[in-house]
This record gives C-alpha cells, sequence and structure tokens, in this order.
C-alpha cells in the first residue's frame, strides 16, 4: 500500500521535446564528381579549394537560419537587423528553400568573393550542389 501511495503522489513530470530543426547543406564534391566536371569549368581549381568553400558556405547557410529560427524577443539590435534583412530577401520561389546570397557569405565567412570564387559556384552548379534563383537584384544560392 505503500508503494502505491508514494507512486500515486509523485507528479510525472512532462517535458516538451525540442524541436530539432534540420538545417540542409551541400555535400562536398567526391573525387569522382570533380573527375566528370568539365576541364574547362575547372581550370587550376582542385577539389580540396571546392570542398573547403563548400565548407564555409554551409557554415554559412548554419548561422543564417540559426538566426532565423530564433524567437525575435531573444535577439539583440544587430542580430534583429539581419533577421529583417533575411525575410525581405526571401520570395515566393525561395519560400520554404534553404539559401544565401552575396551578402550572408561577407557576413558569416572569410571568403573573397571573386572570380575564383564564381568558378567554384559554377563547378557547384553543374554537380547540382547549388542553384541560382535570379530577381529583384539579388542572386539567390538554393541549397539542392
Amino acid at each position: 500500500k505503500q508503494e502505491e501511495q508514494t507512486k500515486a503522489v509523485e507528479p510525472i513530470s512532462v517535458k516538451k521535446p525540442k524541436e530539432t530543426r534540420v538545417i540542409k547543406e551541400i555535400a562536398l564534391i567526391t573525387t569522382e564528381e570533380f573527375e566528370n566536371v568539365p576541364a574547362y569549368l575547372k581550370g587550376r581549381i582542385t577539389n580540396d579549394q571546392i570542398n573547403a568553400v563548400v565548407e564555409q558556405m554551409n557554415k554559412a547557410v548554419v548561422d543564417k537560419y540559426k538566426i532565423l529560427h530564433q524567437p525575435l524577443k531573444s535577439m539583440s539590435a544587430p542580430t534583429r537587423n539581419l533577421y529583417h534583412r533575411f525575410i525581405e530577401e526571401e520570395t515566393k520561389d525561395t519560400k520554404g528553400l534553404f539559401f544565401i546570397v552575396e551578402a550572408d557569405i561577407r557576413e558569416f565567412t572569410y571568403l573573397r568573393l571573386d572570380k575564383r570564387f564564381h568558378s567554384i559556384l559554377t563547378i557547384l552548379r553543374h554537380c547540382q550542389r547549388v542553384r541560382e534563383v535570379r530577381g529583384s537584384g539579388l542572386t539567390r544560392y538554393v541549397i539542392c
């Protein structure tokens, strides 16, 4: 009887499981895929250089969507400004998709947006890792 009474007295704490939002990332380029890229696209770019850029782009995407998933009240003023910029950049074409723009890459990574970077983006488009959505003066790089 005592055991039954103690079991009945203990309140059952129901914790809501934290909702884990999956942020889509760009997969690294394999050596086999890299070999199948035409020579005129590759130039002197190596597979390691492409994968380093992919990792930095993934970091930018994760940082951006962490900010977007935060509650507005917990943000500082600069973070809130970023949040509003992210919302403005979204169009009906990119609704529900993970994308970044060049400003995000400048904000969250150390990458230089030079000719080499753009040729790496061309290779990523060729390998169907990224696709471009252009409009309203911005190029959005959507993760496939």
